[in-house]
């Protein structure tokens, strides 16, 4: 009765939980990147507090239009790096979860395959 416990706990809840931890990490990681609001700012200046309009002659628009040109500049190549980074790892998490929720069925056949194995007198280190 214990056994069959286990079993359907396995394969019903602890699955649905495995599955929930993994679109919570998937969620944490599209949270922690933002790629949507990296997408949304991609032209924004970076780290710029007074990026305002400047009054004054000629010489002063031009420094601040340069300025703000170059921290504009800096500002899309960090956060393209951002993007790709933050995509890679979403790619990641996702591939590796669901090769854990895969793996997640055949875990319990390993003590079975463990006996199966040592039954036959095989030596994982003499091959």
């Amino acid at each position: 009765m214990f056994i069959l416990g286990v079993v359907s706990w396995w394969y019903g809840a602890g699955w649905r939980q495995r599955i929930t931890f993994l679109r919570a990490r998937l969620t944490g990681v599209m949270d922690f990147f933002s790629i949507d609001l990296l997408l949304r700012t991609l032209f924004a200046p970076f780290r710029q507090i007074s990026a305002g309009n400047v009054q004054g002659p000629i010489a002063v628009q031009m420094r601040a239009f340069f300025d703000q040109l170059i921290s504009r500049s800096i500002g899309a190549v960090v956060r393209t790096f951002m993007i790709i980074i933050g995509c890679l790892a979403i790619i990641l998490y996702a591939v590796i979860g669901g090769l854990l929720i895969v793996a997640w069925a055949f875990i319990p056949l390993l003590p079975i395959i463990a006996v199966i194995l040592f039954s036959v007198r095989w030596i994982p280190w003499s091959l």
